[in-house]
C-alpha cells in the first residue's frame, strides 16, 4: 500500500503516464466491486451467518487426518467462491485452532490447507477473490465484456477438486507436526467466573460433559457443577448434564460472551436484555472495577438493584486471587471486584466519572445481531449472487445495492461498514490499473511478450499459455495477487496481438496464475494470516506449495488449452 501507489507517483513524474491514466483505476468497476463485497462479507460475519456455517463445518466426526481434511476443505472452498477469501480465513483461523485443540491434533496440519482451500475456491467465481475482479476490470476497459459470474468455474472447479485431493491424500504429509503449547486454566488463572443454568432447551441434556463439548471449550474451564444443593468438583468428563444444573466456568471475557449465546444455557432471564439475541451496535460489553467508596460494597448482587440503577446486566465477575463459586445473586461485592457487564452504548459516558467505579473500560468486541437480521443478511447476499449469476445486474450494481440494503436494514451500521472494508487492499487494486498502463506505455509489456512469443511460439499455443501462466505465478509469489495481475495483463494483451490469437485464453492464464500460488507466505494475504497461528516457517510453504503450484498449474494450463483450442 506504500510501494504500489508510490511507484505510480514516480511514473507520473517520469512522464510514463498522465495523472488521468494513473488514477483511472480509482473509478474502475472491479475495484469498486471489491469494496462493496467487503461490506457484504463483514455483515455476514457480524450477523452470525458465518458463525453458523463454522459450527456446521467442525462437527465431532471420527476418522483419520484425510477424512478430517476433506470434511472442511471442500466446504471452505465453496464458501470462498461466494465471499472474498480474506474474511473467510480470518473468521475460520480461531475456529480451526479450537477444533484442533478439542481433538488433540496439531493445527499446523490444517491451517495451510485452510488457506489453500480458500485460494482455490476463490478461482471458481467472479467474486471469489479480488484479482478476478481486477482482470475483469481490465477486460471491461477494453470493451470485451469481462467474465460472467461462473465463467471461471470451468478451470476453477477442476483445480479446486484436484488441489484439495492432493492436499488430503499426499501433500499433508509434508506439513509440520507442531502442536501449540496449551496453557490450562487452573485455580490461580486471572479470569472471570460465570454461572450458567441448564434449561430444558439445551440440546445436550443427558449427555456426558465430554460428549456435550463442555470439557474443551476454547478459553473456558468448567470447574464446578451445582445440582440440588450439592457441589460436584472437580467435574469428571463422564458426568452427565441435567436440567437445572448450575455450571460454573472460568474464562476470558470474549469467550464468556460467546458462551452465553448457547441455546439452553442461561446467565439470567431478563426481559430487557435478551442475551442470546442482542444487537452489538446497540449493546456493548464493559469491564468495571468496584471502587472502595462504591455503594455496592457489602451488598449482594440481588439486593443491590444493579440492573435498575445502572441499566446493565452482570455476565461474570473476577476477584483477584480468589475463585468465586457462589450463585451470582448471592455474591457480595468487594472493592476491587471486576464485573463483566452488558449495557447500552451510553454506559461509558454516563458512569466513567462516577465514584461507584474506579475504572470503566470497553471489553473485547464480540459481534452479535438479532436472529432476524442474520436471515435478512443471508437473503440479501443470495439475491446479489443470483442477480449477478443470471446477468440481471452488473456486479458493481448488485454488490453496491446489497451493501446499502444491509446498512438500511441495520444488519450492519454505517460505521461498521466502513471499518469492514480493507482500504489498503483497495488502494493497491486501484493503483494497480495505473501500473499496468505504465508498463504498457513504456513498452515493458511489449518486450516481455516478444521474448515469450519468440521462445514459446515454435513449440505451440500450449507453450504460450503455460509461459504466461507460470510467469504470472512466479510474479504472484513475489508480489501480491493484484499487482501480479496488473503487471502481467498487458503482457497477455501483447502476446495475443503478436501471436494473432484471441485474448481470453491468456486472460484466463493470468487470472488463475495470479490467484493459485502457494509457495510463499508473502504473495497472498491468507497465506500470511495462517503463518503465525500455525507456527510455520518459510520453508514449510516451499515444501508443500511448490508441488501444489506444479499440480494445479499443470491442470489449469491443460484445461485452458482444451477449453479454447
Amino acid at each position: 500500500e506504500v510501494l504500489v501507489p508510490g511507484a505510480l507517483i514516480l511514473f507520473i513524474f517520469g512522464g510514463v503516464i498522465t495523472a488521468g491514466e494513473a488514477f483511472h483505476g480509482f473509478s474502475n468497476q472491479g475495484m469498486l466491486s471489491v469494496g462493496f463485497l467487503y461490506v457484504v462479507a463483514y455483515a455476514l460475519q457480524a450477523t452470525g451467518v458465518l458463525d453458523t456455517v463454522t459450527r456446521a463445518l467442525f462437527g465431532r466426526d471420527k476418522g483419520g487426518l484425510r477424512v478430517k481434511l476433506n470434511r472442511f476443505l471442500f466446504p471452505v472452498a465453496g464458501l470462498s467462491a461466494f465471499l472474498n477469501n480474506t474474511p473467510v480465513v480470518s473468521m475460520l483461523v480461531p475456529a480451526v485452532k479450537s477444533w484442533c485443540r478439542q481433538r488433540n491434533v496439531p493445527s499446523s496440519k490444517f491451517l495451510i490447507p485452510l488457506s489453500y482451500a480458500a485460494i482455490l475456491g476463490g478461482t471458481c467465481t467472479l467474486i471469489g477473490t479480488s484479482s478476478n475482479l481486477v482482470v475483469h476490470g481490465f477486460l471491461l476497459e477494453r470493451g470485451l465484456g469481462g467474465f460472467s459470474f461462473f465463467e471461471l468455474a470451468v478451470v476453477g472447479v477442476p483445480i479446486t477438486i484436484v488441489g484439495i485431493l492432493a492436499l488430503s491424500f499426499v501433500l499433508h504429509r509434508l506439513l509440520p507436526n507442531r502442536k501449540e503449547a496449551i496453557t490450562e486454566l487452573d485455580e490461580n488463572t486471572r479470569d472471570f467466573v460465570i454461572q450458567m443454568k441448564v434449561s430444558e432447551k439445551y440440546v445436550e441434556v443427558g449427555k456426558s460433559i465430554e460428549a456435550a463439548g463442555l470439557r474443551h471449550l476454547q478459553g473456558l474451564f468448567l470447574f464446578q457443577i451445582e445440582r440440588n444443593g450439592d457441589v460436584i468438583a472437580p467435574v469428571q468428563p463422564n458426568e452427565k448434564v441435567r436440567v437445572n444444573d448450575r455450571l460454573f466456568f472460568t474464562g476470558l471475557p470474549s469467550t464468556i460472551v460467546e458462551l452465553q449465546k448457547h441455546r439452553g444455557l442461561d446467565v439470567i432471564k431478563d426481559a430487557h436484555f435478551d442475551l442470546k439475541n442482542y444487537d452489538s451496535s446497540e449493546l456493548k460489553t464493559y469491564e468495571v472495577v468496584v471502587s472502595p467508596s462504591s455503594p455496592l460494597v457489602g451488598k449482594t448482587v440481588r439486593k443491590s438493584n444493579f440492573r435498575r440503577i445502572y441499566d446493565a446486566v452482570i455476565l461474570a465477575i473476577h476477584r483477584s486471587g480468589e475463585r468465586i463459586d457462589s450463585k451470582v445473586g448471592d455474591i457480595k461485592f468487594r472493592a476491587g471486584d471486576t464485573l463483566l457487564i452488558l449495557s447500552h452504548r451510553e454506559f461509558y459516558d454516563h458512569w466513567y466519572h462516577s465514584r461507584d467505579f474506579s475504572l470503566v473500560s470497553t471489553s473485547d468486541e464480540v459481534p452479535s445481531k438479532r436472529r432476524s437480521q442474520a436471515v435478512i443478511a443471508l437473503g440479501i447476499t443470495l439475491a446479489m449472487v443470483v442477480s449477478v449469476a443470471l446477468d440481471l445486474l452488473p456486479l458493481v450494481v448488485a454488490a453496491g445495492s446489497a451493501a446499502i440494503l444491509l446498512i438500511l436494514t441495520r444488519c450492519i451500521s454505517s460505521l461498521d461498514a466502513f471499518s469492514g472494508v480493507d482500504w489498503k487492499i483497495l488502494l493497491v487494486i486501484a493503483s494497480a490499473f495505473g501500473i499496468a498502463k505504465a508498463l504498457e506505455n513504456a513498452g515493458v509489456a511489449q518486450y516481455f511478450a516478444t521474448r515469450i512469443v519468440s521462445l514459446s511460439a515454435p513449440i505451440g499455443i500450449l507453450a504460450l499459455i503455460a509461459s504466461i501462466y507460470f510467469a504470472t505465478l512466479i510474479m504472484r509469489e513475489i508480489v501480491s495477487n493484484n499487482a501480479a495481475a496488473a503487471i502481467m495483463f498487458p503482457v497477455a494483451v501483447s502476446i495475443a496481438s503478436q501471436s494473432t490469437h484471441d485474448l481470453m485464453p491468456f486472460a484466463y492464464a493470468v487470472v488463475i496464475g495470479a490467484s493459485a500460488g502457494f509457495a510463499t507466505p508473502i504473495g497472498y494475504a491468507t497465506n500470511l494470516m495462517v503463518f503465525g497461528p500455525g507456527g510455520y516457517r518459510f520453508k514449510d510453504y516451499l515444501k508443500v506449495g511448490i508441488p501444489m503450484d506444479l499440480i494445479v498449474g499443470a491442470v489449469a494450463v491443460s484445461i485452458i488449452y482444451f477449453h479454447f483450442f
